[in-house]
């Protein structure tokens, strides 16, 4: 254990080289359990949420918990993928169909989110909020007036394609991608601007440039966990993506922890699951629900992991293990 310890912390190329290990192991497991029917169809139910809350969770705390910019327009950028992604995977039922459809929603959800982000990101706190809310809530109107998008019956009979590989996939490919742009100068360029923007344009940072950078590469990745959601659970409609599918995104990235991503990942998991097992009881679910999380920021306002990654924990312990052993020897 010593051995991975740098100056007290992980480099950055070990810390891939453990993500890697621990994703193949996960990745191993569940599709043995997956391959002997252990997880069924109610099993992947609740996988396939928790992947697609995962790179929903990571892409906003890369806007609001790292950049410091109060968006509630992740529900728009998600229906973007959603749509493109069904429209383009029912002309094209294949593999190539739900790839080119998943890329396809992402580089639109993208380019709506820099034509977007360009006005808006120059206002900051709840007008902002207020700013991303009515542009999600245009894009859902739009898909809700559209033919070709089925109107308010939306999309049915979406081929299927997203599957435990594909989902696991992309989970990873966000978090890689989002954690090493968090980890670059750019990132670092976001946080600063998260802390004081003042001081940071003061040091030649120029802050529209890099909230739209992180605007546009969340909306990226909103779109893609849109495609996935509109393939695995082959029906999609407009009231999918309305206000509170914004705000449940924003209470897995707040609970988590605002600029943790292990913290995102985590909270995720959490609430999908708790969320999955509430489901039996309806009349009572959102109560229970809503009491679970007022309990806990109550006793952990923070998040469950403030702005710490995971990593720093076990590096932290694996230190203080060592200090001690060094004092007994």
């Amino acid at each position: 254990m010593t051995k991975l310890l740098a100056g007290g912390s992980i480099t950055g190329a070990k810390k891939n080289i453990l993500l890697v290990i621990f994703a193949a192991a996960v990745f191993i497991i569940v599709q043995l359990l997956i391959s002997s029917n252990v997880l069924g169809a109610q099993g992947m139910s609740t996988i396939a949420p928790i992947c697609i809350n995962i790179i929903l969770a990571v892409s906003l705390n890369l806007i609001t918990g790292f950049t410091g910019q109060f968006s509630l327009g992740h529900a728009g950028f998600m229906s973007i993928g959603a749509y493109a992604t069904a429209l383009i995977l029912i002309a094209n039922p294949n593999l190539g169909g739900f790839l080119g459809g998943i890329l396809v929603g992402g580089i639109l959800a993208t380019i709506v989110g820099v034509l977007i982000g360009i006005p808006t990101l120059r206002l900051r706190g709840d007008y902002l909020a207020i700013a991303t809310l009515g542009m999600a809530e245009i894009i859902r109107v739009i898909f809700l007036n559209l033919t070709i998008t089925g109107g308010a019956s939306g999309l049915a009979s979406i081929p299927r394609m997203a599957n435990w590989f594909w989902l696991f996939i992309f989970t990873i490919i966000t978090i890689v991608l989002i954690n090493n742009f968090i980890n670059s100068s750019p990132g670092r360029a976001c946080i600063s601007i998260r802390e004081d923007e003042i001081a940071a344009e003061s040091m030649g940072v120029n802050s529209t440039k890099y909230k739209i950078m992180a605007f546009a590469i969340g909306a990226f990745f909103a779109g893609i966990g849109g495609g996935l959601h509109a393939s695995y659970f082959h029906t999609i409609t407009p009231k999918i993506f309305g206000f509170m599918k914004s705000i449940d995104i924003l209470v897995l990235v707040v609970l988590g922890g605002l600029g943790s991503t292990s913290g995102s990942i985590i909270s995720a998991i959490l609430l999908t699951i708790i969320n999955t097992l509430l489901r039996q009881f309806s009349e009572i679910r959102m109560i229970v629900y809503a009491v679970l999380l007022v309990i806990i920021m109550l006793f952990r306002p923070q998040g469950l992991m403030g702005t710490t990654e995971i990593g720093e924990l076990f590096a932290r312990s694996a230190q203080r293990f060592r200090g001690g052993k060094e004092k007994v020897e």
